[in-house]
């Protein structure tokens, strides 16, 4: 199943090709095969964050901004560097961060209630 990520409704996204503490808006569509996601999860932020955009200029996260956090599989992951003269490495899988502003709940509810229906509770 994908999902489809909307441009320029107030949704902001963070990966790990991106520097720490980088958020950036979604200027264009795009779809994420979940069948390619391991983990997700669903939390709220409880507190202002500072966050910066690809120019750094600061940008505040504020209270009750809701976060889907996507981490995908090790297939789609990449070595990031060595351990010692070994042959080990790390293994850092991708993931992917969107952020709904307070305002934009309704995004999030439709997202969430996609995903959730693709989940069996026991």
């Amino acid at each position: 199943m994908f999902i489809k990520i909307k441009k320029n409704c107030g949704i902001f996204m963070e990966h790990n090709g991106m520097e720490k503490n980088h958020i950036i808006p979604v200027t264009s569509n795009f779809l994420i095969n979940l069948n390619h996601a391991a983990e997700i999860s669903f939390y709220t932020i409880k507190e202002t964050k500072t966050k910066f955009d690809l120019e750094n200029h600061e940008i505040n996260v504020p209270p009750h901004t809701r976060v889907i956090h996507m981490q995908m599989t090790y297939r789609h992951s990449s070595t990031k560097e060595r351990i010692g003269d070994t042959k080990g490495s790390i293994v850092e899988r991708n993931y992917y961060k969107f952020y709904f502003m307070p305002e934009e709940m309704g995004q999030y509810e439709q997202l969430r209630g996609h995903i959730e229906n693709h989940v069996l509770n026991l």
